[in-house]
């Protein structure tokens, strides 16, 4: 089974992913960054391939995407730096990345590189979901690979169940129209978006990500889902403390208390 059902399959609720881009604060910390994270308790991880035009990111996401390629980071050195990553980490990973990178890769080599590297999932977020039905579900479906896609405020009921029934893994609720970036409280409009999704009932648990950036912000994403994922808050600390286990605890103290 692969590692991400395993996960919600063991724990149904509570459960925090963390995003941080390959290849910063330095081009060789991506592997210390996983052990950090697991040591903390993370459940799972989502590993940013930097790209030029992260149309979906905010400020802090874009400037670590940024410096990670003028690190010299590429999608080929952080596979090979994944090759042994499954030594140390049994935590479900996910790679998260645009089209541009993955296709220039090549799809179904980029799906036998996930599988042989032990990655459980990828999130595309420019990924139309019916290119995806269409022509690559049976790719990555062949390795074993979970596609995870993102829905919006704006995406209807009818939306989420098919996206839920052609897809596994979890299902990214996005907690508003905007870009990545922390945010102290959700509106009671998000909070409705997250209660009508709460209320399908979808085979795929939801995870909400998107502004989670403090104590408030996650205990409202694990009343209405399976879970947080956070990715600004971190890579801000990153910068902040210029250590990584240090990041990580703090990571932990902030949305725990």
């Amino acid at each position: 089974m692969n590692r991400i059902n395993q996960l919600f399959e063991r724990k149904k609720s509570d459960i925090l992913s963390v995003y941080f881009t390959a290849g910063y604060p330095n081009l060789n910390d991506t592997l210390p960054v996983l052990e950090a994270l697991q040591n903390n308790g993370v459940d799972m991880v989502e590993i940013g391939i930097p790209f030029s035009d992260p149309m979906a990111d905010g400020p802090v996401i874009q400037e670590s995407s940024s410096r990670a390629l003028r690190n010299g980071m590429t999608l080929q050195l952080l596979f090979g730096q994944l090759k042994e990553a499954r030594e140390k980490i049994t935590i479900p990973l996910v790679l998260m990345g645009y089209l541009n990178p993955v296709m220039q890769f090549g799809f179904e080599a980029f799906c036998r590189r996930c599988a042989e590297t032990g990655i459980d999932g990828v999130i595309i977020p420019d990924l139309p979901f019916r290119d995806y039905v269409e022509n690559y579900k049976p790719i990555a479906d062949r390795y074993n690979v979970k596609v995870i896609m993102l829905i919006t405020p704006e995406t209807t009921n009818e939306r989420v169940k098919l996206i839920d029934e052609h897809t596994g893994g979890f299902i990214y609720m996005v907690s508003s129209a905007a870009t990545t970036g922390a945010q102290q409280s959700f509106s009671n409009e998000q909070q409705a978006y997250f209660k009508r999704v709460q209320e399908l009932k979808l085979k795929n648990p939801p995870m909400i990500g998107f502004g989670i950036s403090n104590k408030a912000t996650f205990d409202a994403a694990r009343q209405y889902a399976a879970g947080a994922i956070v990715g600004s808050k971190f890579i801000s600390l990153l910068a902040e403390s210029q250590n990584i286990d240090t990041a990580a605890s703090r990571l932990i103290a902030t949305l725990k208390g």
